[in-house]
């Protein structure tokens, strides 16, 4: 159910600043208004080489299938690792590659 999408370039120029847009499919579900049980995400976190790029906590006011976006600026070829932590502690990643030069 949780599938992460990533959208940006393949390729950049050195010191471009490029725009990184995630997605990931997930219900969001606080379990205050609804008779269904908890099932939120607690923390996403985009990263180079284990250098956080990005981290940022989810609340009960997430929307459902939470859409986030940053920029970035690359001076080297570098593959970026983004990570969605649920609170139960399942994790959900995908790493996509951006080409400088």
């Amino acid at each position: 159910m949780s599938t992460p999408r990533i959208r940006l370039p393949s390729r950049a120029a050195p010191g471009e600043i490029i725009e990184v847009r995630t997605l990931i499919n997930h219900p969001m579900v606080t379990g205050v208004a609804a008779s269904a049980p908890r099932d939120m995400l607690a923390r996403f976190e985009a990263s180079i080489d284990g250098v956080t790029l990005f981290d940022f906590a989810f609340e009960n006011g997430s929307a459902a299938n939470p859409a986030l976006s940053f920029p970035l600026r690359l001076e080297r070829t570098s593959t970026i690792r983004f990570v969605w932590t649920h609170e139960d502690g399942r994790r959900f990643e995908a790493e996509e590659t951006v080409q400088v030069g």
